[in-house]
């Protein structure tokens, strides 16, 4: 392997690709989904915290045998979780990834101009 290269190639920095238009429209889109996603998430999670801090008794009633609502909550929030990951998944399959490989085919032919 030479030490030196004989073919010049285009330098692409961070700074470079964080500028070009194509980035900046694929970080707006990241933020359109995660934003309310994650803010939805979070008011879920602490829905269920208040409700087990302040409101025992409703969360203590049965619902089948010894399974109770606040049990059916917390089993909820990891059903949650895995929804929220598959949703995920698709959309950035279908919504982020042709954008992702259409700049990083832009980038590999020659770098951003």
């Amino acid at each position: 392997m030479p030490l030196h290269r004989t073919d010049p190639e285009p330098v692409v920095t961070y700074e470079g690709v964080r500028s070009s238009r194509e980035f900046g429209e694929i970080h707006r889109r990241f933020r359109r989904f995660a934003l309310p996603t994650v803010l939805g998430v979070l008011g879920w999670y602490f829905l269920y915290v208040v409700l087990a801090a302040f409101f025992p008794d409703l969360m203590a009633v049965r619902v089948v045998g010894e399974i109770n609502i606040g049990l059916c909550f917390g089993a909820l929030q990891f059903v949650s979780t895995f929804a929220v990951t598959a949703l995920y998944l698709r959309w950035a399959r279908t919504s982020l990834d042709p954008m992702v490989d259409q700049l990083r085919g832009r980038l590999e032919r020659g770098g951003l101009r």
